[in-house]
């Protein structure tokens, strides 16, 4: 067997003779038999039958128990009631008591609710273990034959119980415990070379179970209850083997001669005897010198260990020349040493055993153990900063990136990202920057970045990865990775826009990036007939003059009949008649500009208009004819005049500045900049850009712009 390599660590402190030497005074000279505690009370039991009660303040009070010894006691948790075995007489004949401790009788001691013997078999046999279930009702008591008489019913009254006697082992039973999970119940039993198990759920149908050839001494065995599966725990020479109703559980490998176990929250407290001038190793439960007490050289003497067992630390060990009893009660550990003084081991707050850690930078144990006492988020996540930036300090960045990204949510990821923001970490950064987005914490900075980052490393699969999520919820802001990809890999934007439905953009890009008319124009007559009519709007120019052909096609059916050409043309509710077919058209006069230098296009769409419609307004027919006419006569400000009969000014002034003509742009801004003001910004930008505009048009529209405080 491999030997585990236990850490160690102080997390008790050690306060001595804590009882002031009453309990000694009580003993006397007599040898505690038994020690057990609960409901706010020490109890010890010693071999003259006398029974010692220790309250909060070191108070001891005793009564008579027993005339001749008494062998083993057991304070019920969360009841008043003490359960005793003992004899009133020389010889094998014990006898078990109940007793109320909170009801004095009228001496003033407990009052002793029951009295019962308990012999197996009507035969005289010592008795060697006992074990009180927490409900009252269960109980088990071993001998030194292997015999064990359970108890059903309402333990405080004799009559009401009824008792069967199990015997599979003709060897002493040494440890009993009884373990309830749900509605089961089950009895482990250890001897000095066995430990099995007994379902004791149902009455007259206890089926035996064996766990293992091996077993343990008496006081070396104790059910870890608040452990997950609540272990049986026997202690060896070798080790600290561990049992639940499904068979063998962990193995602690500590070596030592065990002569008692106990147990309280997560520690298991082992008193192992060690003999003098015995070398130490790495794997013995044996300590440094302490100040217990002082050793002289060359004697045995007892190690007392309290292991950490979740989290595998040895939190206390020291050594003491004798241990009598070891018991846990108001938050901590008490031990009586062999000349009656008390001991009480008092667990550090967890303030001071994380100090403790942080000086070593024992961050990974700091944290595990503040998450086993349940420590609070914020607490946690200072931690976890702390040990980031000691990972960091030590060139270990993958390793800080994991605990960094154990903060988010609570650190301003400014702090982390500052450390990393260098070329030659930009991978650990683009590892937190994904965390950051995955918890919903990323801003539109952060998806900038990221893609960034994406880009920087030539990860084109990872940034197609990050945008085209599958199955899971979108962690970022689509609009911005639009805006990032665009300048980066167009054809991804692309998708991304159109994944997520962000029309305009994919329009945007197919049209002002990749010059893609046409399939700009297909995709538009994908949409509803809305988007379809309020992009035309905007993009209507440039793809009258690009894709004069199919436009046009576009613009006859969007102001005629519009429907989405990835949908059939009739609805199945139309067929079945359940509702009329609704149809959605655009008002014509809308885009009638769009045609100002393609006459030809615009006589092909207003024809159209009144072929498949007579009832438009006059402008349509005003328009047709005048355009025709224009047309004849190659008569341009036959165009002019039809925008101005249409109030189209933006177009009027758009036909000046594609002409050059500085003196009209004026004119037309003056004309009729009181009716449109935008007329005088959108000169404005349109010279300012063009280089080869004369600069006194530029200072004659800024002069007006101000004079009228545009």
């Amino acid at each position: 067997m491999a030997f585990l390599e236990w850490r160690r660590f102080n997390f008790f402190d050690l306060k001595k003779e804590v009882d002031g030497g009453k309990i000694a005074t009580a003993l006397s000279d007599a040898q505690v038999t038994a020690a057990t505690s609960g409901n706010g009370t020490l109890v010890f039991g010693d071999y003259t039958g006398n029974v010692h009660l220790v309250n909060r303040t070191y108070d001891v009070t005793t009564f008579r128990a027993y005339d001749f010894t008494l062998t083993l006691a057991q304070q019920v948790q969360h009841s008043t009631f003490l359960f005793t075995i003992g004899e009133d007489e020389p010889g094998c004949n014990p006898t078990i008591k109940v007793w109320n401790l909170a009801k004095p009788d009228k001496q003033g001691n407990p009052t002793c609710l029951r009295i019962s013997r308990a012999i197996p078999s009507y035969r005289a046999v010592p008795v060697t273990a006992l074990c009180v279930h927490t409900s009252l009702t269960l109980m088990a008591v071993g001998f030194g034959d292997g015999s064990i008489m359970l108890y059903r019913g309402d333990l405080t009254r004799e009559r009401k119980n009824k008792i069967k006697v199990l015997k599979d082992t003709n060897v002493s039973i040494t440890g009993l415990a009884i373990r309830s999970t749900g509605k089961q119940n089950h009895l482990f039993v250890a001897t000095p070379n066995s430990v099995f198990l007994y379902n004791v759920t149902i009455k007259d149908k206890e089926f035996k179970s064996p766990l293992d050839t091996m077993g343990c001494a008496r006081k070396c065995s104790v059910l870890a209850e608040s452990m997950q599966d609540s272990h049986f725990m026997i202690g060896r020479n070798d080790a600290i083997y561990c049992y639940t109703p499904d068979g063998r559980g962990p193995c602690y490998a500590v070596e030592g001669q065990k002569i008692m176990l106990e147990w309280f929250r997560s520690y298991l407290v082992i008193i192992a005897k060690e003999a003098a001038n015995v070398p130490r190793t790495s794997t013995t439960i044996s300590a440094k010198p302490s100040t217990i007490e002082p050793i002289p050289p060359g004697v045995d003497k007892h190690v007392i260990t309290v292991l950490d067992i979740q989290n595998k630390f040895i939190v206390f060990s020291a050594p003491m020349l004798s241990v009598q009893a070891v018991l846990s009660e108001w938050g901590g550990f008490f031990i009586l040493s062999g000349d009656s003084k008390l001991y009480h081991l008092d667990e550090k707050d967890l303030q001071s055993k994380l100090a403790l850690l942080f000086k070593k930078n024992l961050y990974d144990i700091s944290i595990r153990i503040a998450k086993n006492q349940q420590y609070d988020a914020e607490g946690l996540v200072d931690i976890f900063r702390q040990y980031g930036d000691h990972l960091y300090s030590k060139g270990d960045h993958n390793g800080a990136i994991e605990q960094y990204i154990k903060t988010i949510g609570k650190l301003e990821p400014s702090y982390v990202i500052r450390k990393f923001l260098d070329s030659q970490h930009i991978d650990n950064l683009t590892t937190y920057l994904q965390a950051l987005h995955k918890n919903g914490q990323a801003t539109e900075d952060h998806t900038t970045l990221l893609l960034n980052c994406y880009t920087k490393l030539n990860h084109t699969d990872k940034l197609k990865e990050f945008i085209m999520t599958k199955d899971r919820e979108v962690d970022f802001d689509v609009e911005i990775a639009i805006k990032v990809c665009r300048q980066a890999s167009p054809e991804d934007a692309l998708l991304l826009a159109q994944k997520h439905g962000r029309h305009e953009w994919y329009l945007r890009i197919q049209i002002e990036d990749k010059h893609e008319y046409k399939k700009a124009l297909e995709y538009m007559a994908t949409l509803e007939f809305e988007e379809a009519e309020s992009n035309m709007k905007k993009y209507g120019n440039i793809l009258i003059e690009n894709v004069p052909d199919e436009s046009t096609q576009f613009l006859k059916a969007l102001c005629t009949n519009y429907r989405p050409s990835n949908q059939p043309l009739v609805d199945q509710e139309t067929l079945d008649g359940i509702v009329d077919q609704h149809i959605d058209k655009a008002n014509p006069e809308d885009f009638i500009h769009l045609f100002l230098n393609n006459s030809e296009r615009l006589v092909e769409f207003l024809e159209h208009l009144v072929k498949t419609h007579t009832k438009w307004s006059t402008l349509v027919y005003n328009t047709l004819v005048r355009t025709l006419s224009s047309c004849l006569h190659s008569f341009r400000r036959g165009l002019l005049f039809l925008y101005e009969e249409s109030k189209l000014y933006q177009e009027i002034l758009r036909f000046h500045l594609r002409e050059g003509d500085s003196e009209q742009i004026l004119a037309t801004c003056k004309r009729f900049g009181h009716q449109d003001p935008n007329l005088w910004v959108q000169a404005l930008w349109s010279v300012a850009r063009n280089k080869e505009a004369p600069a006194k048009l530029l200072a004659d529209i800024l002069a007006y712009i101000g004079i009228f405080k545009i």
